[in-house]
Order: C-alpha cells, then structure tokens, then sequence
C-alpha cells in the first residue's frame, strides 16, 4: 500500500509519441496549461504564507505578543520553508509535480485551517507555522522542473519573469481578498463591526479554503515531462541544447550526483546562495514588517497598511518582467548585473521609506511600491541563476539550495532579527540592518557579474 502510494509521486513515465503534425500544437497547448497551472498554483501558496503577515498587527495588540514573539512564530516558518526547499527540492526532482505539488498547497491550506484556534500560545503557533514552512517548500522546486522542462534556456529568463509574478499576485492579492472577506462578513452580520477574534479567523480562512480549492485544481491541470504527453524534449522542439554538463539531459540523476557533482561543488551557486540570504532579509524585512510598522511607526490605519501591503506586491510585476527581459536581452542571460543595478535603487527606496515622516502615507506608498518594483527581480534572477547553473534533472535541487540560504538565514534575520533588534533599538536600528544588507549583496552580484552557464569542468 505504502509502495503504490509513493509510486503516484514517481516521475511520469514516457508515452508514444504524437503524430509530427500534432506535435507544434499540443505543445503550444500543453506550454500554455502548464504555466498556467504553475503559475496559480504557486500564488495560491502564497495565499497560505502571507496570512501572518496581516494577522501580526491582531496578535501584537489583542494577544499581547511582542515583536520578537511573533517574530519567533514566523521564523518557525522560515526555517522550516529554507529546510524543505532545499530536501524536498531533491525529492522534487524526482517526482511527478503534479501530485507533489498539489500535496503541498493542500497541507498548507489545511494547517492554515486549524493555526488561528490556538491563538496565544507561541509554542503551538510556532510548531503549526513550521509544519506550513515545510509544506510550503513543496512549491518552488517542482514549478522550477515544470519550467525547465517546458521551455528553452533562451527565453528561461522570460519566462521564470512571466511565472515569478505568481509571488505578487498572490502576496499582493491576500490582502484585499481578506478585506472583501471581512466586509461581507460585516454586511452578513448586518452592518455590526466584527470582533477582533474573528477578524483574526477570517485573515486564515479565506485564503485556506481557495487554497485547497487550488490544490485540487493542479490535479486535474498539471503535468510532469513534455515526454509524458507523447512530445519531444523542450531541446529538440527548441534546436537548444546549453551546456549543462551532462551528456544524456534526460537521465534521471541519482542525489548523489545531484548533491557532490552539480550542487556542492558549484562556486557560483554558492555565491548567489550567499547572496540569496541579504536579498531575503530586506525582502521580508520591508514586506512582512509592513502592516505593523506603518501601524505603529507611521499611524497608518490597518486597512490602508493591507493596502499598502498589496502594493509592494503589485509593483514587483512590472519590476520582474523588466529583470527577465533585460537579463535575457541586454545581458544575453547573465543575471548578476541587473541585480546589482536594481539593488542600487533598492537601497535608496529602503532610506526613504524610513526616513519619511509619519502622517505622509504617500511617500510611504511610493517608497514601497519603488522597494517591490525593485526587489522582486533579484529574488527571482536568483532562481533563474540557479537553474542556468545546473542540468534541468536538478534543477528543484538548486533552487531549494538557494532558497534554503535566503530562508534558514535571510528570512530568519528579517523575522527574528529584526524583530528582537526593533524591540531593544527602534525601527532606527532595523532600517540600519536592512540597508547594510543591501550593501552585502551589491558586492556579491558584483562578484558574480560575468557568471552565466554552468562552468567548464
């Protein structure tokens, strides 16, 4: 019984190819499902993960949990999320996502479901948001297979831009799917204002019953290798054949090779990784600090903080898309310098926001939506860098690599850290750590400014 079961996360097996006339058109079909179904499939992840985020403010001022309390809560996730990236991102790469990652977004809809009963107690809060991290890491690594094995390493960029978008999307959209929630729940209650407890529960159910819904959906949509649907490989369809350093680009490679061969001995993934933790600290340490600073710092009221939280989301659409394009196009598919030039404007975005007088929401706003606009193409030329460095059977493994760098150490900082560090020196001492990890990280992308494909070994 085990056996069968763990047989439905095996990779699909090859079918018989289709007719060659067929070929370019189920192709063009099955592109269009796939992305479509990674795409909403991942920011329905985010629907379960950002839920914290707006419910902080709630647990700080009706629960009497301080910032670093909270702070520890959300580094449960943090940790976990950076752990289960990394390990189930090897297990990704040899699986089917299309039930490995339905798995995933389905326990997090459904620990989503049950965390807000046992608010107030940080030790079970802290337990329930670890087990979210770890189903959580069970989104990236197979979207970063999907991709790589349904589109070429000459319009990767592009494309993990295009996809990359599912993270605002679904970050920016929990908030104002929230405040709909919350304002039909006041007109079902007939216009009565609703107590703090159960706006708390709302902020978690809502996201967690689409999210299942979501879930269920990437059964039906998704698929695994373009070889499973009777097609050829993405390299043959495309004529594009990178260097990877594999002869056989379609082996399954054993975690051996995976781990000691493409991973751990890759100086330019262990660069970005690097990098990957001061990228995480002023992602998180600006995006997830937001409603409560803007509360507390700024007198903003909460429903304009959540939209201000929308946002910073938001404005990293434009911001991506314009990191892939450029990357591919002006860069010819180096990463690194067009995350150094967007983290200089970052850091000059981030001194704004903090040196903006409280009562001026509209600076507060431009300061964010520069900050999101800005952000979010390092974060996700980081992925791409990752799978440009390593053959497309690790790629899961490579992205959860560097993504376990930006999480177990970057988002643990801007969580913990920053929280701790707000708690005895102010907000004055938090910007100061985020801006100095805006200076770490210009200096490692300038070190990896030539770095492109895998090197020669």
């Amino acid at each position: 019984m085990f056996n069968k079961l763990l047989a439905i996360y095996k990779p699909a097996a090859f079918t018989e190819p289709l007719p060659a006339d067929k070929v370019r058109p189920a192709y063009t079909r099955m592109r269009w499902q796939v992305m479509l179904s990674v795409f909403a499939g991942y920011a329905f992840f985010y629907f379960v993960r950002n839920t914290f985020s707006l419910a902080k403010p709630y647990l700080i001022k009706d629960y009497g949990m301080s910032k670093g309390d909270v702070g520890l809560i959300a580094t449960g996730l943090a940790i976990a999320y950076g752990m289960s990236k990394f390990i189930m991102g090897s297990v990704s790469d040899r699986s089917n996502p299309r039930y490995f990652m339905a798995t995933g977004l389905l326990l997090s809809g459904l620990i989503n479901l049950v965390f807000p009963s046992f608010a107030g107690s940080v030790a079970v809060m802290f337990v329930l948001w670890f087990a979210n991290g770890w189903a959580q890491g069970m989104g990236w690594p197979p979207c970063a297979r999907t991709l790589t094995h349904w589109f070429s390493d000459h319009e990767r960029g592009t494309i993990f831009a295009t996809w990359n978008l599912a993270h605002n999307v679904g970050g920016g959209l929990v908030g104002p799917v929230v405040n709909g929630a919350l304002a039909l729940a006041a007109v079902i209650a007939g216009g009565a204002a609703l107590s703090s407890g159960l706006t708390f529960h709302i902020v978690f159910y809502v996201p967690a019953l689409l999210a299942i819904s979501a879930g269920l959906l990437l059964l039906v949509f998704l698929r695994d290798t373009p070889q499973s649907c009777g097609l050829p490989s993405i390299e043959d369809y495309k004529d594009d054949h990178p260097d990877t350093g594999v002869a056989d680009p379609e082996r399954e490679l054993t975690s051996k090779e995976i781990f000691f061969k493409f991973i751990f001995n890759n100086k330019p993934l262990w660069i970005i990784a690097v990098a990957n933790i001061f990228i995480y600290v002023v992602r998180y340490g600006v995006l997830n600090w937001a409603p409560t600073y803007l509360t507390a710092a700024k007198a903003c009221p909460a429903g304009t903080s959540r939209w201000m939280f929308f946002l910073f989301e938001a404005a990293g659409i434009p911001g991506t898309l314009l990191a892939g394009w450029v990357s591919d196009k002006l860069f010819g598919g180096r990463r690194s310098p067009v995350s150094f030039i967007f983290m200089v404007l970052v850091t000059i975005a981030v001194w704004v926001y903090w040196k903006n007088p409280p009562g001026h929401f509209l600076v507060d706003a431009l300061a964010l939506f520069a900050i999101g606009f800005l952000i979010y193409g390092p974060v996700m030329l980081i992925g791409v860098s990752a799978v440009d460095l390593a053959p497309k059977k690790a790629a899961g493994t490579a992205a959860g690599f560097t993504g376990f760098f930006g999480y177990v150490f970057g988002a643990v900082i801007a969580e913990l850290g920053l929280g701790r560090i707000v708690d005895r020196w102010g907000w004055d001492g938090g910007f100061i750590l985020l801006l100095g990890a805006c200076v770490v990280s210009m200096a490692l992308f300038a070190a990896t400014w030539k770095v492109h494909h895998k090197p020669d070994r």
